[in-house]
């Protein structure tokens, strides 16, 4: 089940995703009147982007989360009669029709670790021809946050999957899609050390981990976290994804 996300501190946050999401937007080729899918909408901060590059199209924002979304509403108050909001699970079959023209996501794709699933659904609501740009974290992506986490709960860190360029490109040959290319970007991100640093990664990075927790652990446990890291640093490596769908 995805996961809830607390949506007004996400928004609030310096976060490093609104350079993801320029960058990936730039990767794509539209004429302003597609529909395009944003899976893993969020808040709706790219989907906000998508809108202005797109006059006369549409935006289809998929999101699992329920305080995203609603968040997401909020923002885009005024312009959503040119967008579909659909809370929705990746990794099933989404409920979205007819197919759309372009599948676009940022910062999402780590989250869930059935990456042929996510792929084969992605490629059933995407016309054939159609383009599949997204980017999401990648293999070695903050390792010495989660070697901090290990230390910090005496167990494996696994609540995310950061998959590498050669299982990506053979999941995306696999369930339909040609003209690919992946790569992997080493892009870590500075932060103020103490109260950013670790809303930061309470809300952001580690969140699932503290979820698990009682609620009276949890600012003890991201402390004990972020005072393990050498330096206010979240090591991020970037998976990038550009493929089409097979006519």
């Amino acid at each position: 089940m995805p996961r809830e996300w607390d949506a007004t501190t996400y928004d609030s946050l310096p976060l490093p995703h609104k350079f993801w999401g320029k960058r990936t937007l730039a990767r794509l080729d539209l004429a302003g009147t597609e529909t395009v899918l944003d899976a893993g909408a969020g808040t709706g901060r790219d989907t906000l982007a998508l809108l202005d590059l797109l006059p006369d199209g549409r935006v289809v924002a998929v999101d699992g989360s329920v305080k995203m979304l609603t968040q997401l509403k909020a923002k885009l108050d005024g312009k959503l009669d040119r967008v579909d909001v659909i809370n929705a699970d990746l990794t099933k079959p989404l409920p979205v029709e007819p197919p759309v023209d372009t599948v676009f996501s940022v910062a999402t794709f780590h989250w869930i670790h059935d990456h042929s699933a996510l792929f084969a659904n992605i490629a059933q609501v995407l016309r054939p021809g159609g383009w599949f740009v997204a980017e999401c974290g990648g293999q070695g992506c903050v390792r010495r946050v989660l070697g901090a986490v290990e230390d910090v709960l005496g167990q494996p860190a696994d609540a995310a999957y950061f998959a590498g360029v050669d299982e990506t490109v053979e999941r995306l040959r696999e369930n339909g899609f040609t003209d690919i290319e992946v790569d992997l970007l080493d892009d870590p991100a500075t932060l103020e050390p103490g109260e950013q640093l670790e809303s930061y990664l309470g809300t952001v990075v580690i969140g699932p981990y503290v979820d698990r927790l009682p609620e009276s652990e949890h600012r003890g446990f991201v402390h004990n976290v972020a005072s393990r890291l050498p330096e206010p640093v979240i090591d991020y490596v970037r998976l990038n994804i550009r493929a089409r769908r097979k006519g």
